[in-house]
């Protein structure tokens, strides 16, 4: 294995930190299926989750509460806030069992605005936590969206959390906050789905011009087995699915971690970066607002100041207290091309 490569997977790895542990293969899941599994009565003990987050995909939230599906065996789970399993089997068992609870705590409708977490690939909700604690500070109720990023492509990620913003009842208002790859779950998402609730959405390190160190990297056994179909959609190919995917119609700021230094973090990353995705990557035209932040990619999340802007931008439409706001226009047509 050459040098650069073995770089650019220290880099990759560094990204993963805090990843759930995966499986050895990579194959290719279909998207969330209609509940097909038997009937039959089950016993259903509660029991405590032990990680393996990267093969479920929730279906449904509330209130804490998570229905998901697992992408092999395609049965489904329901989830209490402590993540203890409560439920298993068909998805109207997971549904009854959830009704039962709520009648039997008297659980009132979810009302008012939700923000919806998404995670970056090979991370979990965790990763988001912090971020979720201090948005719940201003009222809002989070709904922090676990995907197997790495176990299907990304269109089916979208798939899942799709059902989950279709079942957020009572909801008036939807807002998104997304990390890396999230932020592509969220445009697959508008590209075959509509929700008149969505109202703005905040991007932290999103490859919305793809990722190169993905196209250094997604002929690496290595890569594949770690990173899944996925990994495989990232790169910066104009045939590939990130330039087909749409710009949001919505208000949508843009933050992105840079080394505040011409060679950035990553030497196999072009400009300044993250360690992971490039400053210029993740500026895509059509953003309400833009801020570059100090720090690695894994950890924009967490910082003070992304915290603070997210927080203002969710409230404000803008990232900063101060000062005007930084939109990255449209580009626009050529002057032959518009006469």
């Amino acid at each position: 294995m050459t040098r650069p490569v073995n770089q650019a997977l220290e880099f990759l790895l560094m990204a993963a930190v805090g990843a759930s542990t995966l499986g050895s293969s990579v194959v290719a899941v279909a998207p969330p299926a209609a509940d097909t599994t038997s009937r039959r009565p089950r016993v259903n003990v509660p029991t405590k989750t032990l990680g393996g987050g990267q093969f479920w995909g929730d279906v449904r939230f509330f209130r804490g509460w998570r229905i998901q599906q697992n992408v092999l065996t395609r049965h489904f789970r329901l989830l209490d806030p402590g993540n203890v399993r409560r439920a298993w089997g068909g998805r109207e068992d997971c549904e009854a069992k959830l009704e039962a609870v709520r009648a039997q705590q008297k659980m009132a409708p979810m009302s008012g605005k939700a923000v919806v977490l998404l995670h970056g690939i090979v991370r979990t909700a965790r990763s988001m936590s912090r971020l979720g604690q201090q948005l719940e500070e201003d009222g809002c109720t989070v709904v922090p969206f676990e995907y197997p990023s790495t176990r299907v492509g990304i269109e089916e990620s979208a798939e899942y959390l799709d059902q989950v913003i279709d079942g957020l009842e009572g909801i008036s208002e939807i807002h998104f906050v997304t990390h890396s790859m999230g932020g592509l779950v969220v445009r697959a998402w508008l590209k075959s789905h509509h929700d008149c609730r969505v109202g703005r959405m905040v991007m932290l390190g999103v490859p919305n011009l793809g990722a190169c160190m993905a196209d250094r990297l997604k002929a690496n056994l290595i890569y594949r087995v770690i990173y899944g179909p996925a990994g495989q959609q990232l790169g910066a190919d104009p045939e590939g699915l990130i330039a087909a995917l749409p710009t949001p119609r919505f208000e949508f700021a843009v933050i992105a971690g840079v080394a505040e230094k011409p060679g950035g973090y990553n030497p196999l990353v072009p400009g300044d970066d993250d360690g992971t995705v490039a400053l210029e990557s993740t500026r895509l035209p059509g953003a309400t607002d833009f801020a570059s932040v100090k720090g690695l990619h894994s950890f924009l999340m967490l910082q003070p100041a992304v915290i603070d802007y997210t927080r203002r931008f969710l409230r404000e439409g803008r990232l900063r207290k101060e000062g005007p706001r930084q939109p990255i226009p449209l580009e626009q047509p050529a002057a032959a091309e518009r006469e």
